[in-house]
């Protein structure tokens, strides 16, 4: 699917757009955890999804038609998010299940994934709950087969409330420290090569906000941090463009 200009309906509440809003702000959280799940040998996310804003202009004297439908196997490449769509569309026509889709990212309007039973973001689903009673609520999460907590209280990261320093640093990131400086001196021909899109190893570890490992990439003398991909974006222009405040010094100092 070519990118398109999108639209979100006429009809959605003030509530449910400030829910797309914050699904974008922090969907570079999503992709933190998506990325860490590749790498991982047992499974550790139980959900893991996007959910995009699909339009079709039908009668170019109307709106175009929205849908919002879900998309899994994500990947994100820092501008663009890449998927399976997972719904069947009732109205659309220009998409249907199964399709792998493009997307800019600001056409999505929510992101979930669940560890252990427990759901971090869903944004959108947690406005619908706040106009459910108690009973309704339950009915909800038990059709899901999933804790959604508190709809005033949304999570972000695993472990947000015992461990808040999580938002920063993905603590995968933090334990993998000497096991990745490791690997970067164990290939240290090859670490810095460009792929065909022109990225290199630090410009997904910044798009993932890892910055233990960024660290470690810099620290090895292997990078060009003027190095750009076929878009023209430096790790430096990622680390701004998605606000990762704690890895823009590594690159601006250097």
């Amino acid at each position: 699917m070519a990118n398109q200009d999108i639209f979100f309906a006429k009809g959605d509440s003030p509530e449910m757009l400030e829910a797309f809003q914050k699904a974008q702000e922090t969907f570079k959280y999503y992709w933190r955890e998506i990325s860490w799940e590749y790498r991982r040998v047992v499974p550790a996310l139980e959900v893991a999804c996007v959910k995009v804003a699909f339009a079709q202009q039908i009668d170019p004297n109307e709106d175009p038609l929205i849908e919002h439908m879900w998309v899994n196997n994500v990947d994100f490449d820092g501008d663009e998010i890449s998927g399976v769509l997972v719904n069947e569309p009732q109205q659309l026509t220009n998409v249907q299940l199964n399709d792998e889709v493009t997307i800019p990212l600001e056409q999505i309007s929510d992101w979930l994934f669940a560890i252990s039973g427990k759901t971090y973001g869903g944004f959108t689903i947690h406005a619908m709950r706040t106009l459910m009673s108690e009973e309704e609520r339950k009915s909800h999460d038990e059709a899901w087969g999933l804790d959604f907590g508190d709809v005033q209280d949304i999570l972000c990261v695993y472990e947000q409330k015992e461990h808040p320093e999580n938002l920063i640093e993905h603590p995968m990131s933090r334990n993998m420290k000497e096991r990745w400086a490791e690997f970067v001196q164990n290939d240290a021909e090859g670490i810095a090569n460009q792929d065909e899109q022109g990225y290199n190893l630090l410009h997904r570890e910044v798009i993932a906000g890892n910055a233990t490992s960024v660290a470690v990439l810099v620290e090895s003398g292997y990078f060009d941090l003027q190095a750009k991909t076929n878009q023209g974006k430096t790790a430096l222009d990622f680390a701004q463009q998605l606000d990762w405040a704690h890895i823009i010094p590594l690159l601006e100092r250097n």
